[in-house]
């Protein structure tokens, strides 16, 4: 090998040399630009959540208390009917003809009642003179009484007769929206014996929502609010229909005396408007209630929230740009965004906000102040 070329070897591996020393200086100008951020820490309120159903205020059945041929069925079923609104006809025919008898009866026994009492009047002008006798007088006077008697009598009838007729036009007991008819229009109905379920009224221009609590969550939020101001706004709850649904407002106005020993829970009922009809009764809901107040709570996004096999995490971000790997102990959610942190971050330090997947235990960043 000449000179020439023994030269220009040496220069290449010098060259190359130089290199592989200025490489790891160029990697660390380049570490990356990542956003971080420093916890908040301020007072909030708790929530749990509870399964429960909805129930009308007040579901009713429309019955029929007489028998007979169904003549008319007005309502359309689903929609709303009106207090005292005509819902049913039942063939009124036999009930008429028997308050026309009883109103007969009531005049035969008005009739009757006007005779003996002139005649009762006549005795006792005849007795003062001596004309009848003392006998005569008590059966004059009994005769009025039995007829007072029998007015009475037929005026019940007649009432009882009247009653009946009234049940074949069924009425709305109250407003609310009415189920689907259980007869047909010409199908006989036997109701004088034993009522016969027409259909059914649901109230529900106000609802109620059920839920239970077990007794030792009971307890808890019991000691948690205590240690608040109470206040009406504590019986307050939200009621959803779904995730992510507008919540309705409700106020809880019962609290069951008892724990039920089968299940171990409590039951209590909230009152809640239901202006347009949307909550129906039987309806399945989320029932989210106030649980405890937290001072100096410790929250980050739940977005920066990683979980792994061994639970939560954060990358906290040292004095030194250094990303550490940091298990962390949770305490629910704050506002369905922010993560209630009870340990493994302080309130100084910083952490990683926003992607995650671009850093690792150990690695060296450049860290960016979230704004």
């Amino acid at each position: 090998m000449t000179s020439r070329n023994l030269f220009i070897c040496f220069f290449v591996a010098g060259f190359i040399l130089q290199a592989c020393r200025e490489k790891p200086s160029a990697v660390s100008e380049e570490a990356p630009l990542i956003t971080v951020a420093y916890p908040q820490q301020r007072s909030v309120t708790l929530y749990k959540e509870y399964p429960g159903y909805i129930s009308a205020w007040n579901a009713v059945d429309v019955v029929a208390r007489v028998s007979g041929y169904l003549r008319e069925s007005r309502p359309e079923a689903g929609t709303l009917v009106k207090q005292g609104e005509l819902l049913y006809v039942i063939e009124p025919t036999l009930y008429e003809n028997a308050v026309k008898q009883a109103e007969a009866g009531v005049l035969n026994a008005r009739a009757t009642l006007d005779y003996a009492r002139n005649n009762y009047t006549r005795m006792k002008e005849a007795r003062s003179s001596n004309a009848v006798s003392e006998i005569d007088l008590i059966q004059a006077r009994s005769n009025m009484q039995i007829a007072e008697a029998a007015l009475a009598n037929a005026e019940a009838a007649l009432n009882t007769a009247q009653t009946n007729l009234s049940y074949c036009y069924v009425r709305s007991p109250y407003t609310g929206h009415i189920s689907l008819t259980a007869y047909a229009v010409g199908g006989y109905i036997s109701g004088a014996t034993s009522p016969a379920r027409l259909s059914t009224v649901y109230q529900d221009s106000a609802v109620y929502a059920y839920f239970s609590i077990e007794d030792a969550q009971y307890l808890t939020i019991v000691e948690n609010l205590r240690k608040m101001k109470p206040s009406a706004a504590d019986r307050k709850v939200e009621v959803y229909t779904r995730e992510n649904s507008a919540p309705y407002s409700g106020t809880v106005g019962y609290l069951s005396p008892n724990i039920n020993l089968s299940t171990g829970t409590i039951t209590l009922r909230a009152s809640i408007e239901n202006p347009r009809g949307e909550l129906k009764d039987g309806l399945y809901v989320t029932v989210r209630i106030k649980s405890a107040y937290k001072e100096n709570a410790l929250l980050v996004p739940s977005l920066s929230v990683g979980t792994d096999q061994l639970g939560k995490y954060l990358y906290v971000v040292g004095a030194d740009n250094k990303v550490n790997y940091r298990h962390i102990e949770t305490s629910g959610t704050v506002e369905d965004t922010l993560t209630i942190v009870e340990s493994g971050l302080q309130p100084g330090e910083r952490y990683v906000s926003k992607a995650l997947l671009k850093v690792r235990d150990g690695m060296i960043v450049n860290p960016r102040l979230e704004p």
